[in-house]
């Protein structure tokens, strides 16, 4: 198998296929597409070979960085900046429940060739960073044993380190979050005061108590197939509108869970791009 991936490595160094043909190669290569974005973080692939051409195609400069958070905590986060001088709005990109892996790397990527300074922090940080895990299942397991303080602990962190950064407006933050991560983009915009707009794709949202607390605008993204999730989004937008609180969201027909993770079987293109489209047209109303 190692003489295959290198094979397919090579491939992808020449330009000979793409991104998405790359990972497809991989995902057959190692049974899974959470493997394969594993073996890209433990391998070292997704901050190197992968982020420098990329970032090249997206005409944009990115690097990995470590910011401090509580109790002597370093997270380690891949950082997408455009490529032009000058102050742009930020948002902080919250992974799916396996890790920070190179579909999130990719998202901080489009999103800072449309303008944006992003940050994808690895929240597995305090259990030894994604690329420590032994299998994308004890990724899984590990996110599942991080407390939500600790993880809005080190959400915030980021975004007070998007905040000082020199590229970013100050107060013109925003959390996009996937999945687990849209989950705690919900619970971020009752938490933050950073915060300023948040973004949720088939997250799960808080208790009625937290909900009540919200203090920016949030927009929800939803599968109309995903229903353990979106079966629950009218009484959340009920429950919004009776606390005064401005709640838009978008449920596509067709579409599951991860629909807009391009690397999974699920991915349906049509309702991705509407949705980024969506997303940056919203991101830009309230982050100016």
């Amino acid at each position: 198998m190692e003489k295959e991936i290198e094979k397919i490595v090579s491939q992808y160094s020449s330009k000979s296929v793409n991104r998405r043909e790359f990972l497809s190669r991989l995902i057959a290569v190692t049974g899974s597409m959470a493997a394969a974005h594993l073996l890209l973080e433990k391998s070292g692939l997704a901050q190197t070979v992968v982020s420098k051409i990329e970032s090249k195609q997206n005409k944009v400069n990115s690097e990995t960085i470590k910011y401090a958070s509580s109790k002597s905590v370093n997270v380690s986060g891949y950082l997408s900046v455009p490529q032009a001088k000058g102050k742009y709005p930020a948002v902080i990109v919250i992974h799916e429940n396996r890790g920070l892996n190179d579909h999130t790397r990719e998202v901080a990527r489009r999103f800072a060739a449309e303008g944006f300074v992003a940050l994808a922090p690895d929240l597995l940080s305090r259990k030894g960073g994604t690329g420590s895990m032994e299998s994308p299942d004890k990724a899984r397991e590990a996110l599942t044993t991080l407390s939500a303080e600790d993880a809005l602990i080190d959400l915030e962190a980021g975004l007070a380190y998007l905040n000082k950064h020199k590229m970013v407006k100050k107060k013109q933050l925003g959390s996009v979050g996937f999945c687990w991560g849209g989950a705690r983009s919900f619970l971020m915009a009752s938490e933050s005061e950073l915060l300023k707009a948040a973004v949720v794709f088939y997250g799960s949202a808080p208790a009625a108590e937290k909900i009540a607390k919200v203090h920016v605008p949030v927009l929800g993204i939803y599968g109309e197939t995903d229903e353990r999730i979106t079966s629950k989004v009218p009484e959340v937008a009920e429950i919004m509108k009776k606390s005064g609180k401005r709640f838009e969201y978008k449920i596509y027909p067709g579409a599951g869970h991860a629909f807009y993770n391009d690397t999974g079987e699920r991915y349906n293109e049509a309702a991705a791009k509407d949705a980024f489209t969506r997303t940056l047209a919203f991101l830009r109303e309230n982050l100016r």
